[in-house]
Order: C-alpha cells, then structure tokens, then sequence
C-alpha cells in the first residue's frame, strides 16, 4: 500500500480541500501527500471503475490494509496533547467496503460490531457515540465513534470510528456500479450502451486505530 499519494486521490476521498493544513505535503512541483489514512489508496483502487452486479456479489467489495499514518494535526494545539494521544505517525487498520444501497445500513452496524468485539475480548469499557451533524465528518452522512474509558485521564478517548460515506466518495472518485437495462431503476443514464444504467453507487467505510490505543496512559 503507497504511503504516498496525489492530491486527485486526497479530493476523491474528502481530505482537500478542506483538511489541507491536517496533511504532510512534500516539496516539489506535483502535489503529493503523506497517506493520512489507508482509506485514501484503498479507496482510490477502484477509481474510474464500473462493476457489474456479478462483480460485486452477494457482499460487495471489501478491503483492509494496516499502514503507518501521517497527519499534522494543526488545530490539535493544546487539546488531547497529553501524553501520545496526538502524533504525526501512528499505525491504522483501515476497512473499506462498497455495497449497494440497500445494504448499506446493515453494512456499517456489522463493522461498528467487529470493532466492538474486539473491545469485549479485551474486556475495556467502552460507550458507542452516535455523532451529531454538526461533528460529522465532511464526507459522512453517519458516523459512530467508540470510545475507551482511560482510567488515567478520567475521560473516554474515540479509538474506532466507524462511518456512512454514502454516494460522497464514489461520485469524487467517479466510480460506480452498473445493472443491467431490465434490473432495479437507477439514478441515472449516462452510459452510452443503452443496456446499461448506472446506479449501485454507495460507499461504507470503517476504521480504527491499533497501535495508537496502546499508546494511551492508563
């Protein structure tokens, strides 16, 4: 998985323009980046791709990758700084699945579950936040965080976030799913085969971080 990654790939999956000053651009006339998740390169995989209903299955697409991250965290002056709560490097598991819509909901209940799992193996109290709007992500239309009780520091810590991405990330990165002419309705017609349609188009990402939990004080 590249560790580095161009500035269409970051637009495509909401980082710019608007998260710019979080990310380590390197120097030099093109616009390259440090990958500030593997969501990023995992997402871009199937950019500009058109899969068939037999492509995508009865589960649909799934991807997991666990890279080093990089961010500069520049709004994050003075907040949660303590200890190694905030670092410009820092390991990720990154799941990523496309399913069509009406899988969607039961999609992302399954991969808040995965992570849920793993925190009752281990026996840490946690709590499941729903966010509201306006703590949203830019690219999310639902998201729930899971957040660790750290007995140390007498407040829970997110160390999961699981997120709805919906149509945002596969309309930036133009990819879609294509069902054949007498299928369900789609959204719209712009293939040039006309037994073709274009539809299908729904994204499900979750992700949650490894190494960086082990970092926290207790």
């Amino acid at each position: 998985m590249p560790y580095i990654v161009n500035a269409t790939s970051l637009t495509g999956t909401g980082q710019l323009p608007k998260f710019a000053a979080d990310l380590f651009r390197l120097e030099g006339d093109q616009e390259y980046y440090l990958a500030p998740t593997a969501e990023v390169p995992v997402t871009n995989i199937a950019r500009d791709k058109i899969y068939d209903s037999a492509e995508l299955g009865d589960e649909g697409l799934r991807f997991v990758a666990h890279t080093p991250c990089f961010r500069s965290e520049a709004g994050s002056y003075g907040r949660d700084t303590r200890g190694l709560i905030r670092q410009h490097q820092f390991e990720k598991v990154e799941l990523v699945q496309i399913v069509r819509p009406a899988q969607s909901e039961q999609a992302l209940e399954a991969l808040t579950g995965h992570a849920e799992t793993i925190l009752q193996a281990l026996e840490l109290p946690y709590r499941k936040v729903a966010l509201c709007g306006g703590d949203l992500g830019f690219s999310a239309s639902l998201t729930y965080d899971l957040e660790v009780w750290l007995p140390g520091q007498s407040a829970y810590r997110e160390i999961s976030s699981c997120s709805n991405s919906e149509i945002f990330k596969l309309d930036a990165c133009r990819l879609v799913g294509a069902t054949r002419k007498l299928g369900s309705p789609s959204c719209c017609t712009r293939s040039t085969d006309p037994a073709w349609r274009w539809g299908e188009r729904w994204l499900r990402s979750w992700k949650t971080v490894s190494n960086r939990t082990g970092a926290f004080s207790a």
